[in-house]
């Protein structure tokens, strides 16, 4: 049988993370990380944080401002890390980062932030309770 476990313990259990290369078909004629692909990945990594935190359907629902504070180049490692940081009745906010790591140093910078917002459904696709 399943444990109950806390608010505060699913949210940590529920933080995920993503490692990606970043390689030349995902950056733009900067050699740099697409806005749309990082804005892809971090979708991918707030739904699977949300369905992991709610064990429910989830759909995206709305984001909020999306910081791209350092451009992200060709050839270098990417870490997103996703984590639910508010929860509502029938729905909860995940925070997403993603960091950038050189290759070949132990450089670490945080890139990019944003929020995604994921409402909780059920089979006719109308909002329930998220925990």
């Amino acid at each position: 049988m399943e444990s109950i476990n806390s608010i505060e313990d699913r949210i940590n259990n529920s933080t995920t993370r993503i490692f990606k290369a970043v390689f030349p078909n995902t950056t733009n004629h900067y050699d740099t990380l697409f806005g749309g692909t990082a804005l892809q990945l971090m979708d991918e990594a707030s739904f699977i944080c949300a369905t992991r935190f709610s064990r429910k359907k989830v759909v995206t629902v709305s984001t909020e401002k999306i910081d791209f504070t350092v451009p992200i180049p060709q050839g270098t490692i990417i870490e997103l890390v996703a984590k639910v940081s508010k929860v509502g009745k029938t729905s909860c906010v995940v925070r997403v980062d993603i960091y950038m790591e050189d290759m070949y140093s132990y450089q670490r910078t945080q890139a990019v932030t944003g929020h995604f917002t994921f409402v909780a459904i059920n089979d006719q696709k109308k909002p329930i309770a998220m925990v």
